[in-house]
């Protein structure tokens, strides 16, 4: 759909002025479609395999709830910035002088306005740097309702001249002006740096887009195969600015007062872009000025805004995320730092948390609560299950969308473990534990006859016999061809059924009772077990120390125990792929002080994500005394406060499960 609009929008639509440029400046004329192309919502639905990213799409987050606060005359879920529609949460507040505050939620700040949130001790108090100095920054109270942070933007919205006012769900922001003077680029140490040189401060925002198809070599003749690229695609990043270019900049090679240099000059006088040329294109829509870059692997943008003059500096660098250390809420503390092993420096972001904090609790997350078939973005059930953080969790299948690993909540089973793989178990008083898991169960017949189940609640199948509760759902549909189907009612067999193919009939699960699936070798030992026999079920895990814990959420492997490295992938059945793979990760994970953490891992500065034992190696860094790798890749979701902290979400793929973080009482 981009694409076609796109295509409308060059043909029908808008004028280029002058074409020798590298950079063409288009004007567009209707602005509906230019919104719909121009607009890339942070919000996006992941894509649902990790090599296909889809394009990003404009959504808006849930309709937050009524926040428990006193005063609160109006709250939405969305933003009109200058007439565009954005997704953001927040809400007006009167006091007892009638005053009106304005309250944002941070994430909202951070990816609409462009405001950089700096290092605090103080989670009520929450310094911002926005074409202003570092070292006197502006600081912005805040509160925390409903799952989401609230900064009061009044004063800094005053200061900067922008009008708001409350419509319905929406709240409606206006802001002055601006002109973008010129765009330089300049060739640094790291990387190169792109100068935009603006009249005055105003809102921008920065996503990440699709890869960028390389050119490929054309080939001696038409029997010659086409090579492939010798290196990764690029990838497209689009910086929006609230302002409007002046058309003369591309003329001119203006450079705002200082002489550009040969490579400025060449970037400007080339005669088409390249994948190769950084800035892709420069236009102009519905008074915003949009710059495409085309970013080469292993490098990505960092953006900041300077004053004196009013410039966004944008360095492509292959260390390109900030170090941050802010105090979310008491006992909530994000952090983003380099690590390193060696010559490699991996950026690690993670949450620690202080589990004996008053009012935090963590429980396991899905995506639908009446069933376990499904997936979601982490960042579309976290928030409508007002988590105020989460991370993915366990594996799954994909494509049938079933769980593959233990996942336990309030004591209830959803999912049992397999493979002796390892897991995270805990309370509510903010006691863990961290090992490898299986669950043992037998059924025991009163003809004395005893038959283990090997799997409850599961997407995984193998030959024997499988338990499925009312938890996995209100009916189970066959997972391979020929099952034996026993009904089991408040103990009791009911029936007996012989289902045919896979995924053709649905058969209901007694809500007092469960079924046993009977796949294989196994399917003859359903005749020990006849109609209106009674049965029982014994339940318990290998390691008893899981016993007590309400709460299990299952991945692997097994990292770290007392601060020693215990990784044994192979003995918890992965394969050499997913051994020798170089990828994203995610983890959980004790620390010494009591306290946990849940960290994303990403791709070391200029090159691929780590192995699993570096990522061993890097729990041991951030003080992790007992440590879980959870599914990685592009399922690696950490989520705080209405965002994704690590990736943009239209690169996040859909999950079936996390580990969610609540403020109990906010």
């Amino acid at each position: 759909m981009v694409t076609i609009l796109r295509l409308l929008l060059t043909r029908d639509c808008c004028f280029a002025v002058n074409k020798s440029s590298s950079r063409f400046l288009k004007v567009v004329i209707p602005s509906v479609l230019a919104t719909l192309l121009c607009l890339v919502d942070i919000y996006d639905s992941a894509k649902a395999q990790p090599s296909t990213p889809s394009a990003p799409t404009l959504k808006t987050m849930p309709q937050p709830l009524a926040p428990a606060l006193p005063g609160v005359v109006s709250y939405g879920n969305q933003v009109a910035l200058n007439g565009r529609i954005l997704p953001g949460v927040w809400l007006q507040q009167k006091s007892g002088t009638d005053k009106l505050t304005t309250y944002l939620n941070d994430g909202a700040i951070q990816q609409l306005l462009g405001v950089d949130l700096l290092n605090n001790n103080n989670p009520t108090r929450q310094p911002v740097q926005w074409f202003s100095s570092s070292t006197s920054p502006i600081v912005l109270t805040s509160l925390i309702t409903t799952g989401y942070r609230y900064l009061d933007i009044t004063n800094f919205a005053n200061t900067a001249g922008w009008q708001m006012q409350a419509n319905g769900n929406t709240l409606v922001i206006s802001t002055p002006s601006a002109k973008v003077l010129n765009i330089r680029q300049d060739r640094q140490t790291l990387g190169y740096t792109i100068i935009i040189n603006l009249n005055r401060p105003t809102p921008w925002q920065i996503l990440q887009g699709l890869p960028v198809p390389k050119s490929p070599i054309s080939p001696l003749d038409s029997d010659t195969a086409t090579p492939k690229p010798a290196s990764p695609p690029n990838r497209e990043w689009v910086v929006t600015v609230e302002g409007i270019a002046d058309p003369s900049l591309l003329g001119g090679g203006r450079e705002g007062g200082r002489e550009g240099g040969s490579e400025e000059r060449a970037l400007l006088s080339a005669q088409v872009p390249t994948p190769d040329s950084l800035i892709q294109q420069v236009e102009v829509a519905n008074n915003q000025t949009i710059v495409r870059l085309s970013v080469p692997f292993g490098f990505a943008p960092r953006v900041n805004t300077l004053a004196n003059p009013n410039r966004l500096s944008i360095e492509i660098r292959p260390d390109a995320m900030p170090e941050r250390d802010i105090v979310w809420a008491t006992g909530l503390r994000w952090r983003q730092q380099y690590l390193s092993l060696g010559q490699d420096r991996f950026p690690v972001t993670w949450l620690e948390i202080n589990p004996r904090t008053s009012g935090i609790k963590l429980k396991p997350i899905w995506t639908n609560s009446d069933t376990m078939v499904g997936t979601a973005p982490l960042i579309q059930f976290a928030q409508q299950q007002t988590a105020v953080a989460a991370i993915n969790g366990g594996y799954f299948n994909r494509n049938n969308r079933l769980p593959l690993g233990a996942l336990r909540r309030d004591n209830l089973w959803l999912s049992g473990p397999i493979l002796n793989r390892g897991a995270i178990a805990w309370n509510d008083s903010g006691q863990f534990y961290i090992d490898r898991l299986t669950l043992q169960e037998t059924i025991i017949a009163p003809n004395k006859v005893q038959l283990p189940v090997l799997y409850l609640n599961s997407g995984y199948v193998q030959s024997g016999i499988a338990r499925y509760t009312p938890a996995w759902g209100a009916t189970y549909t066959p997972l391979t061809d020929n099952e034996i189907i026993l009904v089991v009612q408040q103990n009791k067999i009911l029936n007996q059924i012989t289902a045919g193919k896979a995924g053709e009939t649905a058969v209901p699960i007694p809500q007092d009772g469960y079924l046993l699936t009977f796949r294989g070798n196994a399917t003859a030992n359903a005749e020990q077990l006849p109609v209106n026999s009674t049965l029982k079920i014994n339940s318990s895990t290998t390691n008893t120390e899981f016993n007590r814990y309400s709460h299990i959420v299952g991945a692997g492997p097994l990292l770290l125990r007392n601060r020693q490295i215990v990784l044994d992938a192979k003995g918890e059945k992965f394969s050499d792929a997913f051994i020798a793979e170089k990828a994203v990760r995610s983890g959980i994970c004790t620390t010494a002080t009591g306290n946990l953490a849940i960290a994303a891992v990403h791709n070391r500065a200029g090159g691929t994500g780590p192995t699993l034992a570096e990522h061993a190696q890097l729990m041991q860094l951030l003080g992790c005394v007992n440590a879980l790798n959870l599914d990685g890749g592009s399922s690696t979701s950490l989520y705080l406060g209405g965002q994704l902290l690590d990736r943009f979400p239209n690169t996040a793929a859909r999950v079936h499960n996390g580990i969610g973080v609540f403020l109990i009482g906010h």
